[in-house]
């Protein structure tokens, strides 16, 4: 059971929930960047969720099925085919022995997920079959796919796949014009004037996007007490203000030590959005309590219970 890579995307790596515990070590997390889109399609196909899928950014390439197979396909919205049928998001389908499953180009956000019931056999390590790029660690080989590369497929469970009732639910989750923060441990650097900026005006996504960090443009901010602290830790979501005053979100694949100082954070039910975010992407912060940011990401985790109790 396995399937060959026939035309390689852009970016098509191995990912799983990712490997903490590490950052100790100086190895961030990693695995997927949107792990709420990544978990429904795991959900969808009878998966653990955990189970390792193929995360896909901006194009898809090719995929030749070595057996039989039940697939989904979640995140943004990309033209998909199985042997040039077109195929959507969100719903399971049935790919037969040596048919191609197609992913060209998103129609929408950064990155989609293609889980496959019984995941992709690659080996462990450090407990997670998530690859991190920037190291050159795990998944297949710790590297993007290329053509002609083999994979091997887990075993199925043979369930039939869940239905759902929620798209427009779930694909509100992902909606990108604003990702709402908590103040960062140095908020108080910036006076208000500046966070007046920073919630009032746009951000634009610049071409420095990668799944270690994504740099904003068009919105100088600028902190009262400099642009360097002692070197700290440096969470997955943090906005970082270097010197020249565009804004960097750290993500999963970050640096787990920094010297710039953290205006705020990315909320943990908004980092799928942030997966979501591609160059050219423009969009707004929004300041939440921690209160409110906890209950946000306790009502994305019921999204995801209650399509696994239906």
């Amino acid at each position: 059971m396995s399937i060959t890579v026939l035309k390689a995307g852009t970016q098509t790596i191995v990912q799983d929930l990712g490997r903490p515990g590490f950052a100790h070590l100086g190895i961030s997390v990693s695995g997927a960047a949107d792990a709420f889109s990544f978990r429904i399609g795991n959900q969808l196909v009878d998966n653990d969720p955990n189970t390792a899928a193929l995360e896909i950014t901006l194009t898809g390439g090719a995929y030749e099925f070595g057996s039989n197979a039940v697939i989904v396909i979640t995140g943004s919205t990309f033209d998909a085919a199985i042997d040039g049928q077109p195929i959507g998001n969100w719903k399971g389908y049935n790919i037969e022995k040596d048919q191609c499953l197609q992913i060209n180009s998103s129609r929408d956000g950064a990155r989609c997920y293609v889980c496959v019931q019984g995941g992709f056999d690659v080996t462990p390590l450090l407990a997670s079959r998530s690859t991190h790029l920037m190291t050159g660690l795990g998944g297949f080989g710790g590297r993007t796919l290329r053509k002609g590369d083999m994979l091997e497929l887990g075993h199925a469970s043979e369930s039939q796949c869940a239905k759902m009732n929620n798209v427009n639910e779930i694909q509100g989750q992902l909606n990108r014009n604003k990702i709402r923060v908590t103040k960062g441990l140095e908020g108080d650097w910036f006076n208000d004037d500046t966070w007046n900026s920073f919630l009032k005006n746009q951000f634009t996504v610049s071409q420095a996007f990668s799944r270690m960090g994504i740099r904003l443009e068009g919105n100088v901010i600028e902190s009262s007490k400099g642009n360097e602290i002692l070197t700290q830790g440096v969470p997955l979501g943090a906005v970082q203000v270097p010197g020249n005053g565009q804004p960097i979100i750290s993500f999963v694949e970050h640096q787990t030590t920094g010297g710039y100082p953290r205006i705020a954070n990315v909320i943990s039910a908004d980092l799928c959005k942030v997966g979501q975010l591609k160059p050219g992407d423009r969009f707004q912060f929004a300041l939440v309590s921690m209160a409110e940011a906890e209950q946000l990401y306790a009502e994305q985790m019921k999204i995801i219970h209650n399509l696994k109790a239906s």
